[in-house]
């Protein structure tokens, strides 16, 4: 399925204006404008870095500048669905830490508790404000051919990609800017301000105005340039953990040149285990030694909260569906893709016998590393899988091969149907936000399922868009054209 064009190749109501523009340009405009997206891509330092790469530390973000197109009406169904998961599965990381009656009712099975690599022990009787642990999630998402989006995976710990959305909505903007004033397009710059007013949530009680950081592993992370954006964006300190240290009061100070200066809040972008040397790894030089003293004593808010990522697993991630039925005594919203789950005998024999045909998934891995897709995999590439999922059953499931959904993307053959899949972010407090839209990730080689960034992929901006295309007429939309190419090249010429 074409998610801007029908199977004869005409536009789809919501996509006219756009495909009609493009037609209008033609190939050689429309990668004039890519060119320069890309100039300004590269000028504004909006870059990600590939750990294999080996040459270079930061490349540019990969942009296509065709954006995807999704109605506002259908949209506001995906995010309420989206933030009932949310709910579901944060009383599920309370409940595991506390009193587990998700184990004691049967709903959930004892030893992939037992057997989960994430679950924190350090973190049982831990209450954390509104019950929230997962405060920032990253949720992927994917549409089949039959027009039903499916949840692929939650990203509980760490997500990154939000600040790609934010800036590829501010170049889509100059590259497409008579579409956006005759359509109703939903924004996504309020991100930075509802994550502003969520993290001054959770600062310890009687704190009106917190001091804000956001805890980096360092400018060689692949995702530093998000890091160093979103605390630029709030207002925050952005540290390292040699920055910080915590007092004999449990609390968390920041080194300055003018003394210690108290942190409130902590946006920590570094995994568990390397997060407190004193509590976790004892050799992590990223961490800050106390930091989980100073977290249980109510004297700093932490986001995501440490243990959050025991729901950040592909095997548990079978079991949503049911927390929902549990938590809430609601049906979800938005189904998950069907998923086998290789700990059981039964479904374990159905995936090794239909091996060829299905996707598996290491249950902790991120990034696309890992994943195996059956009809493209060699029969060696296969052997080794089964002998892997034998081997440690609890650390595998299995997804049918789902036909991914294409939107139009330049590519050097021309404009092209390429797959896309979409990661809205989904802040949980008190309140939720549902960021309208997300990371569309573009598989760029013709074929491919492979969307992530680490392994070659793109990126498009998402239109939330309410309403229909105003047409004006082609004189003036022609005038516009020219006036709006005319001054993006003046401004790239000033640089």
């Amino acid at each position: 399925m074409d998610e801007l064009l029908t199977d004869d190749g005409a536009p789809r109501e919501l996509a006219a204006g756009l495909m009609q523009l493009i037609e209008r340009m033609g190939e050689d405009e429309l990668r004039e404008r890519q060119q320069l997206a890309e100039v300004d891509i590269a000028a504004m330092g909006i870059t990600f870095t590939v750990y294999s790469d080996g040459e270079n530390i930061d490349r540019s973000w990969p942009f296509d500048i065709i954006p995807r197109m999704i109605p506002g009406a259908e949209w506001d169904l995906i995010a309420a669905g989206l933030a009932q998961r949310l709910r579901a599965i944060n009383m599920f990381i309370d409940d595991l830490y506390n009193d587990q009656r998700v184990i004691a009712d049967g709903v959930f099975p004892a030893d992939l508790l037992e057997a989960s690599v994430n679950f924190r022990p350090q973190c049982r009787g831990i209450r954390p404000k509104f019950g929230v642990w997962a405060h920032i999630s990253g949720t992927d998402l994917v549409r089949d051919d039959d027009g039903q989006m499916y949840v692929l995976e939650d990203n509980l710990r760490v997500p990154s990609g939000v600040s790609y959305v934010i800036e590829n909505r501010g170049v889509t903007k100059r590259a497409f800017a008579e579409l956006f004033e005759r359509q109703r397009i939903r924004p996504v710059d309020g991100y930075t301000d509802e994550l502003n007013r969520l993290l001054t949530s959770l600062a310890p009680d009687g704190i009106s105005d917190p001091t804000l950081a956001v805890l980096t592993p360092g400018i060689f992370n692949s995702a530093y340039f998000e890091h160093s954006f979103l605390a630029e964006r709030m207002g925050a300190e952005l540290v390292e953990g040699a920055d910080l240290v915590v007092g004999d009061d449990d609390c968390v100070y920041m080194k300055t040149i003018s003394g210690l200066e108290r942190i409130h809040v902590i946006y920590r972008r570094i995994d568990d285990l390397f997060l407190d040397p004193e509590a976790f790894h004892p050799d992590s030089l990223l961490g800050v030694a106390g930091l989980m003293r100073a977290w249980k004593a109510g004297n700093v808010g932490l986001a995501n909260a440490p243990g959050a990522g025991v729901a950040d697993d592909k095997v548990v991630y079978a079991w949503v569906p049911d927390l929902i039925r549990y938590y809430l005594d609601q049906e979800p919203l938005i189904p998950n893709v069907p998923t086998y789950r290789t700990m059981y005998d039964d479904e374990r024999r159905y995936v090794i016998d239909n091996i060829g045909d299905l996707v598996l998934k290491p249950a902790n891995e991120s990034g696309g590393y890992g994943i195996i897709i059956g009809n493209r995999a060699t029969r060696a590439e296969l052997d080794d899988a089964v002998a892997a999922i034998e081997a440690d059953p609890r650390n595998w499931v299995a997804q049918p091969i789902i036909s991914l959904s294409t939107v139009p993307t330049l590519v050097d053959e021309g404009v092209e149907p390429r797959h896309v899949d979409l990661r809205p972010f989904v802040l949980t407090g008190q309140h939720s936000y549902v960021t309208p839209g997300g990371l569309t990730r573009v598989a760029l080689t013709r074929g491919s399922l492979i969307v992530n960034s680490s392994q070659g992929g793109g990126s498009k901006d998402t239109w939330i868009v309410d309403g229909r295309y105003a047409p004006l007429d082609t004189a003036q939309d022609q005038s516009q054209n020219q006036l709006q190419s005319q001054s993006q090249s003046q401004s790239q010429g000033a640089r």
